[in-house]
């Protein structure tokens, strides 16, 4: 790993400064010998570092290809943009899709323009098994790598319906078994599960990603978070007095996160403070109340009411967050339910109340004990909460 670089919170982060995902990103490799994976990530954790890395650097006998999917809206888009990299690979290895190429010319999908509806489906088949069709030819398998595959259902939703959504998803199950060797990487920060929630909401089953193999990304290891956070200071050659305890201090700030850990790196050397641990703590203290939101922490706040749509859900899951914030312990469900009672009648039983934490434990707001507590998943986020709410 490099000694030195350059804070880039947000940025583009080149694959060779990914610290301390090695163990990860073998992991996913072994896994995709067997089966597809599905990896389920908080946002800013550094989900998408992970893929652009294994992109550049694959293991042997993998030929990898990365798509971000949030900005596409339609399933007829989605079909064309499979298409297009399903051709660049076979491209490589001098094959050609010859079957989707007609249906692709006949239908004009390359003309993005064209509002007229295509058979997106028949496109999306077709593409795959042409592709699986020359497998043998080559001496390396394709891996999708599809980047916010949640953003992609929902605008799917939103703009084609919750049939066309389903339809999507049920389509890329079936070529899964169908094609045991065909292997996809979904990603997404917005959980597939609220979106399924959406649209099971319209009465559209659907049960598309019980085959694939569930991998979380976690913040980094805190000896991981420290070499970040060394690397970060001497590349910005920040003034410290100690080195190894400057490190530390900004790994324990940033919850192990590094997109925070580049944030307070850069903080520091903007303002132009030493790497010490008070002038550390300070600078995070200003930065979690500074209305520009320079770390993007609204998110964890505005997103509740986009994410719990039932009736009074999201007025409950604030409750329960501001009631966990101010003191500072892990409730059990009947001691939140007490609370939660005492300021609100929009709560009907404890069952609901379940229900609500187990989405709220998905969504990594919170983390329960073994002993069946309840507590904030990240300290950092805890401590954003409580002086975004003015808890006291």
């Amino acid at each position: 790993m490099p000694v030195e670089m350059k804070a880039n919170p947000g940025g583009h982060i080149a694959p060779e400064y990914v610290f301390g995902r090695n163990q990860l990103i073998e992991l996913i490799w072994d896994r995709l010998e067997q089966q597809c994976v599905l990896i389920n990530a908080e946002r800013r954790i550094g989900k998408t570092c992970i893929m652009k890395r294994m992109v550049a650097h694959p293991r042997p006998g993998w030929f990898p290809v990365f798509q971000d999917l949030e900005k596409i809206r339609s399933a007829d888009e989605f079909a064309r943009g499979v298409y297009d990299s399903v051709a660049q690979y076979l491209g490589f290895w001098k094959q050609t899709a010859n079957s989707a190429k007609k249906i692709f010319d006949d239908y004009e999908f390359g003309d993005y323009k064209k509002k007229e509806r295509r058979p997106w489906k028949s496109l999306l088949i077709k593409t795959i098994e042409d592709l699986m069709a020359n497998k043998e030819k080559a001496d390396q398998r394709l891996v999708l790598f599809w980047d916010e595959v949640p953003y992609m259902i929902d605008n799917i939703r939103k703009q084609d319906g919750e049939q066309a959504a389903a339809e999507v998803l049920d389509t890329l199950r079936s070529l899964r078994q169908e094609h045991p060797d065909l292997r996809m990487v979904f990603t997404g920060s917005i959980g597939l599960h609220h979106v399924l929630a959406s649209i099971n909401a319209a009465h559209v089953a659907t049960a598309p990603v019980n085959d694939m193999y569930a991998i979380e990304v976690t913040p980094l290891a805190p000896a991981d978070a420290a070499e970040l956070a060394k690397a970060l200071i001497k590349g910005e050659k920040l003034v410290t007095t100690d080195l190894d305890v400057a490190a530390a201090a900004i790994a324990d700030e940033a919850d192990r996160f590094p997109f925070y850990i580049h944030n307070i790196v850069s903080g520091l050397k903007q303002d132009g403070l030493r790497a010490d641990p008070e002038q550390i703590h300070e600078l995070v203290e200003r930065q979690l109340v500074d209305p520009n939101d320079p770390w993007e922490l609204a998110h964890f706040r505005t997103r509740i009411g986009i994410y719990y749509l039932q009736s009074n859900d999201a007025k409950i899951v604030l409750l329960i967050l501001d009631t966990l914030a101010a003191a500072d312990k892990p409730f059990s469900v009947s001691e939140l339910q007490i609370a939660i009672n005492s300021q609100t009648d929009a709560l009907s039983d404890a069952e609901h109340l379940r229900e609500l934490l187990k989405l709220m434990h998905r969504d990594h707001y919170l983390t329960r004990t073994t002993a069946g507590m309840y507590e904030f998943r990240f300290p950092l986020i805890r401590r954003w909460w409580k002086l975004d709410r003015g808890l006291s």
